[in-house]
């Protein structure tokens, strides 16, 4: 059976900065004997040392040091000299800010009793004798204990910003994986309408097949074969990132929907004007949706959350990209740390989709001038 291992020394020495006050009442106390000049036994000087050395211990353990120097005290000043009673000070207020209730009280009352008991049986007592030990113990705990009630709010204050910071921090990354989920789901659909055509056009190719075509037969059976399976892969997958329940499967809008969609938000009190310039290009299916929602989540932010009285966009027609732009004359955007903004992901949807085409997401926003969100994306060579 091993024997119980003893604390660790480190545990048991004092921080330095104690050891300095221990030794600087050591000191104190040397002086005042040698100076009073009276003939005091070396004994009680030894005891009232020991009472300040203890000192370097009032963190470690507050009440046994606390018990010590009344014991010293209470033997070897019962003038109240002013070493011992410094030290009683000292050691009420670290009581009051290191011990918690309810040992912050027991170690008042070891505090308080002795030293009002020692000021009323003296021969010469005075009232003021009494408020003066009242006030030197009293005094330094009742400092101790606020002095620590504002630690504890410090450190509950910083916990509370830590916590705060990664529950932000968790939220973002919730965020960031729900739009792209959401831009998984939009995009298989796209590639499953082109899944789609290319195995019907093998299919009719290879049924216009003679005899004299064989191979060229089963290599296409082959493909259209391969084709289906990643169909099919792909429903899979639509199954996993919707959670086993299928979604809205209407087609997926693009630029063209984008009259449709300004009519539909403008109101009297809010128009909303629509300009392209350029030469308009063939985009292809997955970009096409990624500018068309881009510009829908800036509407949405624009008319249901800025209180806009006007709003415009633009689609310029680039030789190199394709840029919309969403301004309007609201109160600005007041975007939260997860990059959200009014309801839904907001920006962190319209960043995830133009970061998709390696593109560029400018927004700019002030206190009652507006919000512009301009979104650049690279023009791509489609047949």
């Amino acid at each position: 059976m091993r024997a119980p291992s003893l604390p660790a020394l480190g545990t048991l020495r004092p921080p330095a900065i104690d050891i300095a006050i221990a030794g600087l009442f050591v000191a104190l106390t040397i002086a005042e004997t040698t100076t009073r000049g009276d003939d005091r036994d070396p004994w009680m000087v030894a005891v009232a040392l020991v009472g300040v050395i203890a000192l370097a211990w009032r963190r470690r353990a507050p009440l046994a040091v606390a018990s010590i120097l009344v014991i010293a005290d209470l033997i070897t000043n019962p003038a109240g000299q002013f070493s011992t009673v410094l030290a009683l000070v000292l050691i009420s207020y670290t009581v009051g800010f290191e011990s918690p209730p309810p040992r912050r009280y027991v170690g008042l009352a070891i505090l308080g009793v002795p030293f009002v008991g020692a000021a009323l049986a003296r021969t010469s007592f005075e009232f003021s004798d009494l408020a003066a030990a009242v006030v030197f113990i009293s005094g330094p705990w009742l400092v101790g204990v606020a002095t620590a009630a504002r630690a504890q709010r410090s450190a509950e204050a910083i916990a509370l910003a830590d916590w705060l910071e990664k529950e932000q921090e968790r939220r973002q990354a919730d965020a960031v994986a729900d739009e792209r989920a959401r831009i998984a789901r939009e995009l298989h659909d796209v590639v499953a309408h082109s899944l789609t055509v290319v195995t019907i056009q093998l299919q009719a190719v290879r049924r216009r097949l003679g005899d004299a075509q064989e191979a060229e037969a089963r290599d296409l059976a082959a493909a259209e074969a391969v084709t289906r399976e990643a169909m099919g892969e792909m429903r899979r997958l639509l199954g996993v990132l919707r959670g086993g329940v299928d979604g809205d499967r209407s087609p997926q809008p693009g630029l063209a929907e984008l009259p449709r969609l300004v009519a539909r938000v403008t109101t009297d009190s809010t128009p909303v004007t629509l300009t392209v310039s350029g030469e308009p290009g063939v985009l292809s299916p997955g970009m096409d949706l990624a500018v068309y929602r881009v510009a829908q989540e800036a509407l949405t932010n624009a008319t249901r959350h800025a209180q806009a009285r006007r709003v415009g966009i633009e689609i310029a027609w680039r030789a190199d990209a394709v840029v919309v732009t969403v301004s309007d004359d609201g109160k600005g955007m007041a975007e939260s740390r997860d990059g959200s903004s009014g309801g839904g992901h907001g920006l962190v949807g319209m960043r995830e989709r133009v970061g998709l085409y390696a593109g560029e997401l400018v927004v700019e926003s002030s206190r009652g001038i507006g919000t512009t969100v301009r979104a650049s994306f690279p023009r791509e060579a489609v047949a």
